[in-house]
């Protein structure tokens, strides 16, 4: 039996002092597996996405990272497992220049120059950005920013992915190249959580498909 990833364990969230978004929920998401979460708007898929990367800490319960609990573990710790794309990708990026912000975690892990560059390169590359590498990523349109924050998540290889919308502001062209990029990072092994409403997307790549509905999870389909 494979150890999940991600383990969610009677976690409840509220903001403040309001009524809780998320409330008992228990979920084991695995590695070698490509999860899509579905639901209306307000049904806590976000929130959701975000207690599982340790950006939100849950009121009540346990979120276990690779058997550890997330509680015990900084934020840099679990960015290091668990690679997170945010709703809005301009809440993600911070470097001036889009190759300053897809070599930014490389450069962290003390990358030599030559792989930095390399790899930089080739995803600047995938994700059609290789003409803006010194643009001010301020000045960078919706889709252009959600490329570049994918790119910046993706060059980072990390064991698992959580992606919130990922293909909102990009053409059919684009979505294709998601996909592909997708597709073959499922296939070495890397486990995905796809919060998404689109549907064409996320047929191709779903093993498994979780759907959600007031802060509860009332379909998991296999």
């Amino acid at each position: 039996m494979i150890d999940p990833y991600i383990e969610l364990d009677d976690v409840s969230f509220a903001y403040k002092n309001n009524m809780p978004i998320i409330d008992g929920l228990s979920l084991k998401l695995f590695g070698n597996q490509f999860t899509a979460i579905t639901g209306p708007n307000g049904s806590g898929k976000t929130t959701l996405g975000k207690i599982m990367a340790g950006i939100l800490r849950p009121r009540k319960g346990r979120v276990m990272i690779c058997g550890k609990d997330s509680a015990q573990m900084k934020l840099g710790e679990i960015g290091q497992k668990i690679g997170y794309l945010f709703q809005n990708p301009g809440l993600q990026i911070f470097a001036p220049t889009v190759r300053e912000e897809v070599s930014f975690a490389l450069e962290l892990k003390e990358y030599g120059r030559e792989e930095i560059e390399r790899e930089v390169n080739r995803s600047l590359r995938d994700f059609d950005l290789s003409h803006l590498e010194d643009a001010f990523t301020f000045k960078l349109s919706r889709g252009e920013k959600q490329r570049l924050a994918i790119a910046a998540v993706l060059v980072n290889n990390p064991g698992f992915l959580i992606l919130d919308e990922p293909t909102t502001g990009l053409d059919m062209e684009r979505r294709k190249v998601l996909s592909d990029i997708l597709f073959s990072l499922k296939k070495k092994g890397i486990g995905m959580a796809v919060i998404s409403h689109d549907r064409a997307f996320i047929s191709r790549l779903a093993d498994r498909t979780i759907k959600m509905h007031g802060g509860e999870i009332v379909e998991d389909k296999t």
